[in-house]
């Protein structure tokens, strides 16, 4: 059921369907509408589109998809905007909806779609951006369907302006603390190297005045103990060993070994129950596929990447203590020198625990998702 956000022409995207913004007649039109007819081949396509005759606003139907890298496009028409108070909107979930049990009901296992009736429509972004998320992410809590949604460039995707003011206030404030530690702290290793190499060389150069002055040293002399005097110290008490600092045991390998700490695995799960989830659960809020999530249920040696991790985080709507030691457990950790990490971080401490909402703020800042077949 991965749900994830691309930049992209859709024509390109690879998928068992497509969504095509249609023309309520049998016949194309501009924007993607125009772009799909002439991918997939516009004569063969238009005598397909012609058999279905005329579609409803938020009704949809499928054709061959031809040329195209696709099994299937499924044509849908949206809404023109009117200033939203002509049912643009149940209209606009009607299109996202019904064409995901459409491409259910074909056997599809992925689909792609553009954001709707954002082009010519007219559709405010931001608003069908938020329509289309929330209808896919209902739709998704019971579906396993791998959905695509394909924006053309950066400006067409918006998200609300006061969330993305603070993102970018959260992210400025912890980011350019961290690289300006980061660049204290190369310079402080640099002069330390620099002051290191410099007393070597003076090391170096007293060594070599005095080889010069001494370059036969007198030989060592040495003073032989009495015998009686060797004899008794042989057989004094701890002779071999030094009383002032006994040698401590050290564990052994195995000892170590038995004393690891908690594995990632076992917090993972320790977590889940402990907050009374399945298994479906987790790994659809966590945005994840069943597969990678099995892997890490099935195999105990099996070690998920940082942002598989992030990504079950958000999913058990951890808190930053609670998301640091999971991380730790699988060996990784927070960085306030990366973005993508701050991102993260902001919508925990937010309490944005929406897997599809994060994405969205992580593709608006050029960030990868969470979740989806990463593994």
């Amino acid at each position: 059921m991965p749900f994830k956000i691309i930049r992209d022409d859709i024509t390109r995207v690879r998928a068992d369907a497509i969504v095509n913004t249609a023309n309520p007649e049998p016949r194309w039109g501009r924007g993607t509408d125009g772009a799909v007819y002439q991918a997939a081949g516009a004569e063969q396509l238009l005598a397909a589109r012609q058999k279905i005759g005329r579609i409803a606003p938020g009704e949809c139907a499928a054709t061959p998809a031809f040329a195209l890298p696709a099994r299937t496009i499924i044509h849908t028409v949206g809404p023109a905007w009117e200033g939203g108070s002509h049912g643009e909107f149940a209209v606009l979930r009607s299109c996202y909806r019904e064409s995901l049990r459409l491409a259910d009901q074909l056997g599809c296992r992925s689909i792609a779609f553009p954001l709707i009736a954002t082009g010519t429509y007219g559709f405010p972004k931001d608003k069908a951006l938020e329509i289309a998320s929330e209808t896919i992410r209902d739709y998704l809590k019971t579906s396993d369907l791998d959905v695509t949604l394909v924006v053309f460039n950066r400006e067409a995707y918006q998200l609300a302006e006061g969330l993305s003011s603070r993102v970018e206030a959260y992210i400025d404030e912890r980011y350019a603390a961290a690289k300006a530690a980061e660049e204290y702290n190369s310079r402080a290793e640099r002069m330390m190297a620099d002051l290191q190499a410099q007393r070597r060389l003076e090391q170096l150069s007293e060594t070599w005045k005095a080889q010069k002055a001494f370059s036969s040293p007198p030989p060592p002399s040495y003073s032989m103990p009495h015998p009686s005097a060797a004899k008794a110290a042989a057989s004094a008490p701890g002779a071999g060993t030094s009383a002032a600092h006994p040698k401590a045991k050290k564990p052994s390998l195995d000892e170590v070994v038995k004393n690891l700490g908690e594995s990632f695995r076992e917090r993972l799960f320790r977590m889940i129950d402990e907050r009374g989830m399945s298994d479906p659960e987790v790994y659809k809020r966590a945005n994840l596929d069943k597969k990678v999530f099995s892997k890490i249920r099935c195999n105990e040696d099996y070690m998920p990447k940082k942002k598989t991790v992030l990504a079950l985080a958000i999913g058990l709507r951890l808190n930053l203590d609670d998301c640091r030691d999971l991380l730790a457990s699988a060996g990784y950790s927070l960085m306030n020198s990366s973005v993508f990490d701050l991102i993260v971080s902001f919508c925990i401490e937010n309490e944005i625990y929406d897997i599809f909402e994060v994405n969205q703020l992580l593709f608006q800042y050029g960030q990868p998702y969470l979740g989806a077949s990463m593994e």
